[in-house]
């Protein structure tokens, strides 16, 4: 009996082998890639002490700079999570003329150049762009045309997470749904949405969480006016160029917070919405 349990767990431990090896390079990444660079800006902060931190930050061009920034994202990433599951569900579930087309161009926001990016949208919705002399409102150079750049950026994360999820749905979920009498809003609602629903408040997180560091495209549309459309990166990169290191990581040290708080309400709450419909 002892024999075959030694047996077992030398057998266990041949399932991953080079587990040890593997860890402590994981682990080395993502120190020195992520641990480290982020622990330094914590560090040189610290040293301006509590007073000084508070006086970085309660500049009236900071703080205009944070609600801009975190107000855009979350309009552009609810905005990417409205529109991308929809875009998911009909690539996924339809053939149509075009359809691979579709499907790749929505990568090519991985690929463009953010600078690229951020000239084509300013072109194209300017007074005089093409898009731009046809809308009654004005979009390039306000907080508008912010939200434009930002869902361009960042709709590739949420249909892309979601997209696996309904190809591995099993439609005869859907089809037993409607044999008992359910309409196709209630299958959608309660058989559908429920298995995609933790794919896509990831899809949302990621594209908030990219759309608040993002600077190339952001900076050509924005005009960068203080206090109307001025960006926290772009209040740290004007920091930075006037060597003005304390009130650079002070900015992004409330950013680095504040981010990881909303991605841990984010997180939490879709870690328990997942548990209790499992529960169920």
């Amino acid at each position: 009996m002892i024999r075959l349990r030694t047996k077992t767990k030398s057998n266990r431990r041949q399932i991953i082998p080079g587990f040890g090896l593997s860890m402590g390079l994981s682990l080395a990444y993502l120190s020195m890639l992520v641990l480290i660079p982020l622990s330094m800006i914590f560090i040189y902060t610290s040293q301006l002490g509590w007073n000084g931190f508070l006086n970085e930050i309660r500049q009236p061009v900071v703080v205009a700079s944070f609600e801009l920034s975190f107000t855009t994202s979350l309009i552009a990433a609810f905005i990417n999570l409205v529109l991308g599951v929809p875009t998911a569900w009909v690539l996924v579930r339809y053939s149509f003329p075009g359809r691979k087309l579709i499907d790749g161009l929505l990568d090519l926001p991985f690929a463009l150049p953010t600078s690229v990016a951020g000239i084509t949208l300013a072109t194209l919705y300017s007074t005089n762009g093409w898009i731009g002399r046809l809308l009654p409102f004005k979009v390039s150079y306000t907080p508008l045309g912010i939200i434009v750049a930002l869902i361009l950026i960042g709709m590739p994360f949420v249909v892309r997470i979601v997209e696996p999820v309904l190809q591995n749905l099993d439609k005869a979920d859907e089809e037993a749904s409607a044999t008992l009498g359910a309409s196709r809003w209630q299958t959608l609602l309660h058989v559908v949405f429920p298995h995609i629903r933790s794919a896509a408040f990831s899809g949302f997180a990621l594209a908030f969480s990219r759309a608040l560091g993002e600077y190339g495209s952001v900076v050509f549309i924005s005009g960068n006016m203080p206090f109307k459309t001025e960006i926290a990166p772009l209040v740290i990169m004007t920091k930075l160029e006037e060597f003005d290191y304390n009130g650079a990581t002070s900015v992004a040290l409330v950013m680095l917070v504040l981010s990881f708080i909303i991605l841990l309400t984010i997180n939490v709450t879709q870690w328990h919405s997942k548990r209790r419909y499992t529960h169920y």
